[in-house]
């Protein structure tokens, strides 16, 4: 019938033929992997179809009547990881725990001190009972204590040594008391996950506080004239690390249906936020949302390499001084909070280079809050459980898919007992 295949593959009409069904065959591979992946990502982080247990509705009753019974079954089926149990983190776990969440993971192998006793309720004041056993190991004995039907356990290693896989686990990532290095790979790994993990940094230092929020691309549900509106949020890394072209070959932009899109009501109930690698953002109940494929560089935002000169007038101070610390304790390699009062000279030396470099008044951040910063070795209760407090609320909150979520810095400063929200980033391509 044919001549040969050599022959036949001469034609130009067949060539192009065979392309054609070449190119078809591709487009249906992508899409049919599309397919699987909104499956395996509804399944994962949506969890619908499945209802929480009578023993859990009689616990979970009185919550239940505050975000419904949709938030609590999410909440049951999410499951944590924590890093770093000084008094603000133990306070947002027993919080956490106490609302039902599916598991907590703790990673702390500190031996108790008396310090880290100071603000943290978890660890029993009898030596006896501490004794040879890890932070982390002691907060779990007393967390299973609070709420039986969370699963808590511990991981025992340096988290920061932990693979990109070993964060696929999990929906939340919550870290404390580590170095800037170790919240930009870490942070970076979360956004690498295959699916969306809500990243959260918090640092208390004296009566101050700091919560980072990176829940990359959100869709939550807020009431607005009494009904519910799905809004979308693109959040900033904390300082994501260059990645090369090649990983960023092709990103779907979403767009809120509109008439000039033509968009159908419900025409998309979930869909992937960036290929190849990148984060993905999904959740049942979209409404109208619709995607396009199209290749372009690969946009991300960073949240604490933003220039000075570039931020809002009346940025909180807290922002620029725990960036100096953090700068400090980098080019020391000291441990996070390692620091006191004999350290302030070379932080005002350190302070006045970037404030030189970044164009910016020393007076913006003032020696007063550097010394506090420097001497907050320990953390005050009161203060703990005010920022553990709204961490688990932001948690709570980004697991629900329910109300609006803190964007992208919370600060709070007992002095004058207020707590500030600031949306800080710097746009990159």
């Amino acid at each position: 019938m044919s001549r040969n295949w050599e022959e036949d593959n001469q034609n130009p009409g067949l060539k192009v033929l065979l392309g054609s069904a070449e190119e078809a065959g591709e487009k249906y591979v992508f899409a049919r992997k599309q397919q699987l992946l909104h499956m395996f990502l509804r399944l994962q982080l949506d969890m619908d179809g499945e209802e929480l247990t009578e023993q859990e509705t009689a616990l979970y009753d009185r919550q239940i009547r505050v975000w419904g019974a949709d938030a609590q079954r999410r909440l049951s089926k999410s499951h944590i990881l924590v890093s770093g149990l000084k008094g603000t983190v133990v306070e947002f776990c027993k919080n956490i725990v106490l609302a039902g969440v599916g598991s907590v993971t703790l990673n702390d192998d500190r031996l108790v001190t008396e310090e880290l006793l100071s603000a943290n309720f978890l660890v029993p004041p009898d030596e006896n009972v501490y004794s040879g056993k890890s932070l982390a190991e002691l907060c779990c004995d007393s967390l299973t204590d609070f709420n039986p039907m969370v699963r808590v356990s511990v991981e025992k290693g340096e988290v920061s040594k932990f693979s990109a896989d070993f964060f696929d686990k999990f929906d939340v990532v919550v870290i404390s008391s580590c170095s800037l290095s170790t919240k930009q790979s870490i942070n970076e790994k979360c956004r690498k996950s295959l699916k969306r993990i809500a990243f959260y940094t918090v640092d208390c230092r004296d009566s101050c506080g700091e919560i980072f929020v990176d829940l990359q691309n959100y869709i939550y549900t807020k009431k607005k004239n009494d009904e519910a509106v799905e809004c979308l949020l693109e959040y900033s890394s904390f300082e994501v690390l260059e990645y090369s072209t090649e990983d960023n070959l092709l990103q779907t932009s979403i767009v809120l249906s509109d008439e000039k899109y033509g968009a159908r009501e419900n025409e998309m109930k979930e869909v992937c936020f960036v290929e190849n690698r990148r984060s993905c953002l999904t959740s049942t109940q979209l409404g109208n949302l619709m995607y396009r494929n199209r290749a372009q560089p690969y946009i991300h935002w960073e949240a604490v390499s933003v220039p000075w000169r570039s931020l809002p007038r009346r940025v909180s101070k807290l922002y620029l001084a725990m960036r100096v610390i953090e700068k400090f304790e980098e080019l020391e390699g000291r441990i996070p909070g390692e620091t006191s009062a004999a350290d302030l000279p070379n932080v005002q030396k350190l302070r006045k280079e970037l404030c030189e470099a970044q164009s910016l008044d020393e007076s913006q951040i003032p020696d007063s809050l550097l010394e506090r910063l420097l001497e907050g070795r320990r953390e005050f209760p009161p203060v703990c459980a005010v920022i553990g407090g709204i961490l688990g609320q932001e948690v709570i909150k980004a697991i629900s898919g329910k109300g609006d979520p803190l964007k992208n810095f919370f600060f709070f400063d007992a002095m004058d007992g207020k707590g500030i929200i600031e949306d800080i980033f710097r746009q990159k391509s």
